[in-house]
């Protein structure tokens, strides 16, 4: 019983390499339309990738709530989640601003011969995400709140740019997704959020009073209601609702 909750982990690690290999085998196409205008563009199949972080996250929910189902908590699986959480949470969603990267260089003028340099930035947030895991794992004060963003909520946000772009038909939004200065101000914020002291909520209830869990019944709100106005974009929306909640309602850590 006391391993049910690392097996969980495990399939969290194991979507995550999922994630990586759909990534990996998505290239760069290039077309030619009537007038000899060239079209650049990235295969469909990418938002598998998206599925597969989805999912991590899924389970990455799961692996604690059966810990504290079955009080099988234990250090090994706290180490665990964070070896997990860095491949499905930091490593894969690096590799999809790789390819978005790849993808707004590509739309420049010689924008295929760029130096490989321009795309090294994309994995400055597996670093970060790195970092904040180590952080967390050597402070006991992080249980109904955590110091910066954790990266599960950083994962989604990256995992929701594929499907957004699948998704909506607004020229606008594509042009910013693939700006690529853009991008790196997304790396940068994401990154910045995540390593930060910001006292942001846990999605955890300490009671089922209404008093105490007022963000998130608001941040549960807000995403319903998102999902139907914005679809896929509603993640990004929820995400900076999530953020601005956890700073009004400051809630201790522990």
């Amino acid at each position: 019983m006391k391993q049910i909750p690392n097996l969980f982990t495990l399939l969290n690690l194991i979507f995550g390499c999922l994630a990586i290999v759909v990534i990996l085998q998505n290239g760069i196409v290039i077309q030619y339309d009537a007038d000899g205008s060239q079209l650049i563009d990235i295969p469909e199949k990418i938002w598998m990738a998206s599925l597969f972080i989805g999912l991590a996250a899924v389970v990455d929910f799961l692996d604690g709530f059966v810990a504290r189902l079955f009080k099988a908590s234990s250090e090994m699986g706290k180490q665990l989640d964070s070896l997990a959480d860095v491949v499905s949470f930091c490593v894969a969603p690096s590799m999809i601003l790789f390819q978005f990267l790849r993808m707004s260089m590509a739309r420049e003028e010689d924008g295929l011969d760029a130096s490989f340099l321009w795309l090294v930035p994309a994995f400055v947030l597996a670093a970060a995400g790195a970092w904040r895991l180590a952080k967390f794992n050597i402070d006991d004060s992080q249980s109904y709140g955590f110091k910066g963003v954790p990266t599960p909520a950083v994962g989604l946000v990256v995992a929701s740019l594929p499907l957004i772009y699948w998704n909506n038909h607004t020229q606008q939004v594509v042009d910013i997704l693939f700006n690529k200065w853009t991008i790196y101000g997304l790396i940068g914020l994401l990154s910045w959020l995540m390593v930060s002291n910001l006292p942001i909520m846990a999605m955890k209830f300490k009671d089922y009073g209404l008093k105490n869990n007022i963000p998130k019944i608001i941040l549960l709100a807000v995403a319903v209601i998102s999902a139907f106005i914005f679809q896929w974009l509603a993640v990004p929306v929820v995400f900076i609702v999530y953020i601005i909640l956890s700073l009004f309602y400051k809630q201790p850590s522990t």
